[in-house]
């Protein structure tokens, strides 16, 4: 009887320690994030109807996963994750009116004379901790080092995938201002952002960076960096205009409705950026199926759509360069024109790709 009560006590005691070692990482492990205080909390209230005091929610019905089901669309005869080196082309800063895509959603805008980066994630493990988490396939063909000044950093949520705490570390130095989604901003001053510099905005709110304007527009997701915090900060999409271009950003999102009301909004758009990978059967709700995507640029009324969330991360069970590929083949069928640019590929936001760099590479299998 002792040995047993020895053991229980033993298996209680282990129990115990790693529920503090959870809870003690939950705490303190600063790329986790930071919340908000309850005036916060009652401040969002106000602005966002769609902040019920504690939990941000998408309009209508939504359910985070689905069961069953496969994705019988599949084009490409690749694996998840190329075994070879995707081609990279070269980055200019400074080159007026460009686009660069560094993989994912890291997007790199040059309006006039304005900087502009979406969701720069920069390291190499997507992931709170270093050693384990999903791990990039490409890389940037630049470091962060070689930025420039940013004059506004644009970010959708606060998924590891679009927020990166090493890489926001890394890069603060050349912020001049961020923009973020309602909630967002409690991450970033925890990390020593200071708040002097933070934008935080909700749905169909309007800010001015300079000549710019930028909107905070709906999308369909969720947030969350811990196992406790799901839905408490913001998602969104964006839309900017120096009254020279108009650019739309997707952010992360299932398909709706908000992409037609954005359209009717904000229409025409000279340059969409829509995210296009990491769907699944098993989520449709948040994020797009290729052909859904498409038909989302279209209803924005966008003149040229670039495909991205793609390239770099494996989060789901397509092809490596499947959702592309889909992409630009719906496309095609609505006769919207794709700019599609190799990683670190600086490129004009009114050029249209006449040929795609992924279909020359050789598959997995050869």
């Amino acid at each position: 009887m002792n040995i047993f009560l020895k053991i229980i006590a033993g298996i209680f005691t282990v129990v115990v320690a790693i529920a503090l070692f959870a809870f003690a990482f939950l705490i303190f492990w600063k790329p986790l994030g930071g919340s908000a205080t309850k005036s916060q909390r009652e401040d969002y209230a106000k602005r966002a109807p769609n902040f019920d005091g504690k939990k941000f929610h998408n309009d209508g019905d939504f359910s985070l996963m689905h069961t069953g089901g496969k994705d019988d669309l599949r084009v490409s005869k690749n694996g998840v994750r190329p075994n070879f080196s995707l081609p990279v082309g070269t980055v200019d800063f400074f080159a007026e009116n460009s686009v660069t895509w560094f993989g994912h959603s890291s997007v790199f805008l040059r309006l006039g004379e304005k900087s502009i980066l979406f969701d720069p994630v920069f390291s190499d493990v997507i992931s709170p901790v270093s050693f384990v988490g999903a791990k990039r396939f490409s890389s940037p063909a630049v470091s962060i080092s070689e930025f420039p000044k940013i004059d506004v950093l644009i970010l959708s949520h606060d998924h590891y995938d679009h927020l990166d705490y090493k890489s926001i570390l890394e890069i603060d130095s050349k912020v001049s201002r961020y923009v973020v989604p309602l909630g967002v901003e409690n991450h970033l001053i925890r990390w020593g952002i200071s708040k002097e510099k933070i934008t935080e905005m909700a749905w169909w709110e309007e800010t001015r960076v300079d000549d710019i304007s930028i909107v905070c527009t709906p999308a369909r997701h969720f947030s969350g960096r811990r196992l406790v915090d799901s839905m408490q900060t913001l998602w969104s999409s964006w839309v900017l205009d120096d009254g020279k271009n108009r650019i739309f950003e997707c952010g992360d999102s299932g398909w709706g409705k908000h992409f037609e009301e954005i359209g009717k909004k904000y229409a025409p758009f000279d340059l969409a950026l829509m995210e296009c990978g990491q769907y699944d059967a098993q989520w449709p709700e948040v994020h797009m199926f290729p052909e859904q995507s498409a038909k989302a640029a279209r209803d924005l009324g966008a003149k040229i759509a670039l495909p991205i969330h793609w390239g770099a991360i494996v989060l789901s069970r397509h092809g490596w360069d499947d959702s592309a590929e889909r992409f630009v083949r719906a496309c095609q069928k609505m006769e919207i024109p794709v700019l599609a640019p190799k990683l670190s590929q600086t490129v004009s936001i009114r050029e249209v790709s006449k040929n795609y760099w992924w279909r020359s590479l050789k598959t997995d299998n050869d």
